[in-house]
């Protein structure tokens, strides 16, 4: 641990960072206020950058420098934010029963100071952005924000046994999304396919923005994020160097250090620095403080090759190759992660990230040669239980239902009835990505949709949500593309 405290502060110093100077104040999220009048500088700022919205998606593009990418983010999407930072807050103290002022003064402590100086300046010019449009927000509500897959399902149950001995934390399911890659053979083309949907709770349904972000230094990118987000979190992207990702976590992982930097810094920073495969781990894995642990899967489109790295605290695990495929489903592949890192078992396909991936096994042998955007639109949709041996959408399918889900198998965390599961559904090719491009759903990848009033009638167990789950209406397969104007 000593190591890993050192070389993160090293990258701190190297970042010219110091807490002081990171110490923002921790006051609540302001309600919206009349709009302040914009100067000069930010109505040009603001004519280069615009918002449309498709099918349950909102397209924002925005480009410059990071104070000025930061400004036209937070002014655009102010409503949006200030929204999403009320339900995060709520379901943040609701699951820690901690206040969100104490959370923040945490942020400043371990977190903020770790952000690196361009990440931190885009931050800002959120801030700014959203102060001219009348909401009020301090730095750290928006690392705490940005990190809060790290905070509460990393960070959390460490802090927690420290705190009034605590033995019971409530936490977040971690059995989360659905991804593949393939190529060579695997694929009707040969080249490049990747697939993807996020998994979820239903009241942090907020990944609907697809940002098409041009920065002043670095790669063009075009990925899924949630309103005032720096990075993915859902993490499906594209970058005009050829590069294309996603990610699903290491279900059961622990190990976190405070004295590393924040997951979403190192994947912002990945994403926009990195010309290849190579340097992408690199960057994920320098200064690693085990947050919202991944297996991510990269496509390199110009060569074909495709990886997972799978990234824990103590234990790395990667694979590349030119032809194959590559899936995740929240069950770790390196043995030692999985062995020393996780608690998760392999073989229980009661779990339903244990029975995602013996349905990826068989849908991947059944269709080796076939692959194409098609395929991968179904595959993401698939209902098929290998537990029950039935099609019956539910909490152990790739397209997952854990709404409708009453036979659970040995998950703590899996309760029945629970509102979550497929938010999204996102796919891409090497001809896509070529032209910065990509195929997205909202709401479930098989097009059911969810109703939160009836839901909370149907399960006053859940009452708590009231004023916070919203629907997830049925929405069509849309096709998004950098620089579209609507």
């Amino acid at each position: 641990m000593k190591t890993i405290r050192i070389a993160a502060l090293s990258l701190a110093v190297l970042f010219g960072l110091a807490g002081a100077i990171f110490a923002q104040q921790t006051k609540p999220v302001a309600p919206i206020t009349a709009p302040a009048a914009l100067t000069a500088t930010q109505q040009q700022w603001l004519a280069k950058a615009h918002r449309h919205e498709k099918a349950g998606w909102i397209y924002l593009h925005i480009e410059g420098g990071p104070r000025e990418r930061g400004f036209q983010h937070g002014y655009l999407l102010a409503k949006e934010i200030a929204e999403c930072l009320r339900i995060r807050r709520a379901v943040w103290y609701h699951n820690t029963a901690m206040e969100w002022a104490d959370l923040l003064k945490e942020t400043a402590r371990f977190m903020t100071p770790f952000v690196d100086p361009e990440n931190r300046e885009e931050l800002l010019g959120i801030v700014d952005g959203l102060q001219a449009a009348g909401v009020t927000v301090a730095l750290d509500d928006l690392v705490a924000y940005n990190a809060h897959f790290e905070l509460e399902w990393s960070w959390w149950p460490e802090a927690a046994k420290k705190l009034d001995g605590a033995s019971t934390v409530v936490n977040a399911p971690k059995q989360s999304c659905s991804s593949f890659i393939a190529t060579g053979s695997m694929t009707r083309t040969g080249g490049v396919v990747l697939g993807h949907n996020t998994m979820n709770d239903y009241v942090d349904a907020c990944f609907n923005v697809i940002f098409d972000l041009v920065p002043a230094r670095g790669h063009h990118l075009l990925m899924q994020t949630a309103p005032g987000w720096i990075h993915s979190g859902t993490d499906f992207f594209i970058t005009d160097a050829g590069l294309v990702g996603s990610e699903t976590t290491i279900g059961g992982f622990h190990g976190f250090t405070e004295w590393g930097i924040p997951e979403f810094v190192r994947m912002r920073r990945a994403t926009q620095d990195a010309g290849n495969i190579d340097q992408w781990c690199e960057i994920m894995k320098t200064g690693n403080n085990g947050g919202y642990a991944n297996a991510w899967l990269l496509g390199d489109v110009n060569t074909g090759e495709i990886a997972r790295l799978e990234l824990g605290l103590a234990y790395v695990g990667f694979e590349r190759t030119r032809d194959g495929f590559y899936t995740g489903s929240n069950v770790a592949e390196n043995l030692k992660l999985l062995r020393r890192e996780t608690i998760a078992n392999e073989t229980d396909i009661r779990a339903s990230s244990v029975a995602r991936r013996v349905r990826w096994k068989t849908l991947m042998d059944q269709q080796r040669g076939k692959i194409d955007l098609a395929l991968a639109k179904s595959m993401e949709a698939d209902h098929y239980d290998v537990y029950a041996k039935a099609d019956r959408p539910g909490g152990r399918t790739l397209c997952g239902h854990f709404e409708i889900e009453t036979d659970w198998g040995p998950e703590p965390t899996a309760i029945p009835f629970a509102p979550g599961g497929t938010l999204d559904a996102k796919v891409v090719d090497t001809a896509m990505a070529k032209r910065m491009s990509f195929a997205a759903r909202w709401g479930s990848a098989c097009g059911r949709a969810f109703d939160a009033k009836q839901f909370l009638a149907d399960h006053p167990q859940f009452d708590w949500l009231e004023g916070l789950l919203k629907d997830l209406p049925a929405e069509p397969w849309v096709e998004f593309t950098a620089g579209e104007t609507k």
